[in-house]
């Protein structure tokens, strides 16, 4: 392998290097780390790196595979975490000033599944203040400063999970954890070309990861394929008696090539008022996908759904947030509506948030039975190309907005995964999101992996090198 693609090798690709012992997990580690250090650093993706720490687990990591020992496909494998997710001993800021310097005395249980997997944990990654909690309309909700999208820099890389995109996008992590309440993992990943999976509600516990909506909020992973998303899962899933919300149900990953192909449903209008180029790559996937299974047009289902998740989590956010509300240090942030924005939920009407919960349970009725008609259903992720890292993106074109299927899944809590479909001209990336039944993880990715492999868009790198040139205000720390 060349060893500029080392760094953007997938998890699959990077544990077969570390099992011939090609590489070692602690060389691998002190690549990222000068990636980190460097790149991160002007991408304004890194908040804090965990350099002592995560250089005792490659060595671990090193030692245990010299003896035989295997613990899966991420063993000796370096990752980064969403900066809203508690390492007990490192600062988990939430992304806001106020808590720059917080640090939490627990592991969450998702670190502790990764240590247990033997994933080394290099860096805590930019978010959003509060994953975007207390309301943004411009990247630099954030004590980080906006982060840069690697393909322009002049372009942000979306948000919550800002860094963890970023990183990924980059080259300086193989994976990240991000956490998606209502599109956290799913459109930063569109913006940076990476795959990000938002896995069934409850698959993946939340504990030791800050609460923004407790019915909504679900942590996983971003990564450079589908199937490193499926790996990281289920390293990650699984029971916690810390989460009650957890399934019992296990999650395996397991490809799947349908004997009669895939079943494909395309939303329909799915593509109008999107961006021309990714409406163009899009049609292209979709006639991608007719030469591996049978696609049809379907139509979603008619419900309120962004009324239904604006009541919601107006309700569950300001329940959340209540104690620091009520203590003024909304001025410390940097949102600009951040000071008001959560205020209307003191005065949201019990009845309401009752109303749109029972809403809810019909809209989860009647979209999982058309998901589970098929192996996936489809439609762009986002229809617009990634924001100005200096605009207001409030104010954009409505197609820019998530797809219905992206609030449908996000209310249904079932599975979906984005992935890129293409480039528009001017570089930036474009993408494709897949929707799936509850529990159905593996038809999706297996779909996803399938178009990614037909796509062949692995070869494609971002202007590292002009990633040098972002602003950076130099707030990365070691811990």
């Amino acid at each position: 392998m060349n060893v500029d693609d080392l760094p953007f090798s997938s998890v699959t690709q990077l544990g077969s290097l570390l099992r011939r012992r090609e590489i070692s997990s602690t060389e691998l580690t002190q690549l990222y780390f000068e990636r980190l250090d460097t790149i991160g650093r002007h991408l304004n993706a890194v908040v804090t790196l965990t350099e002592e720490v995560a250089m005792a687990e490659a060595a671990l990591a090193d030692s245990e595979i010299l003896r035989g020992l295997d613990r899966g496909p991420l063993h000796g494998i370096p990752y980064g975490l969403k900066d809203i997710v508690s390492v007990a001993g490192v600062a988990t800021s939430w992304g806001a000033e106020p808590f720059r310097d917080r640090v939490l005395p627990h592991d969450a249980t998702v670190v502790r599944r990764l240590r247990n997997a033997g994933a080394v944990h290099v860096a805590k990654l930019a978010t959003i203040e509060f994953a975007g909690g207390m309301g943004y309309d411009h990247p630099e909700a954030t004590f980080t400063g906006a982060t840069a999208n690697p393909w322009d820099v002049s372009t942000w890389a979306g948000g919550s999970s800002t860094g963890p995109s970023a990183a990924v996008a980059a080259g300086i992590v193989p994976f990240a954890i991000g956490s998606d309440t209502s599109g956290s993992i799913l459109l930063p990943a569109a913006w940076t070309g990476t795959a990000g999976l938002r896995a069934t509600y409850g698959r993946v516990s939340r504990f030791g990861a800050m609460t923004l909506c407790w019915t909504l909020d679900r942590l996983g992973p971003i990564c450079r394929t589908a199937e490193d998303c499926g790996l990281v899962l289920e390293a990650i899933s699984g029971v916690d008696p810390q989460d009650t919300s957890t399934l019992k149900a296990t999650y395996r990953y397991q490809p799947q090539r349908p004997k009669g192909g895939f079943r494909i449903g395309a939303i329909a209008g799915a593509a109008k008022g999107v961006e021309p180029a990714i409406a163009a790559n899009y049609e292209r996937s979709l006639a991608l996908l007719s030469t591996i299974g049978h696609v049809e047009e379907v139509a979603l289902p008619e419900f309120p759904y962004d009324a239904v998740i604006d009541v919601i989590s107006a309700a569950e956010a300001f329940a959340a947030f209540d104690d620091f509300l009520a203590s003024g240090r909304t001025m410390e942030l940097a949102a600009h509506k951040a000071r008001s924005h959560r205020l209307a939920g003191a005065l949201l009407p019990a009845h309401d948030y009752i109303r749109a919960q029972r809403i809810r349970r019909h809209i989860a009725t009647s979209v999982n039975h058309l998901l589970s008609g098929f192996d996936a259903v489809v439609a762009p992720t986002i229809g617009a190309f990634a924001a100005g890292i200096d605009e207001n993106f409030e104010y954009m074109l409505p197609g820019a907005f998530p797809q219905p299927i992206n609030y449908a899944g996000v209310l249904t809590g079932s599975p979906t995964v984005s992935i890129a479909s293409g480039f528009s001209n001017n570089g930036l990336p474009t993408s494709i999101q897949f929707a799936g039944a509850r529990l159905a993880e593996n038809s999706v990715l297996s779909a996803a992996s399938a178009l990614e492999d037909l796509l062949g868009l692995q070869s494609r790198r971002p202007p590292t090198e002009a990633a040098h040139h972002a602003t950076t205000d130099g707030n990365v720390r070691k811990a």
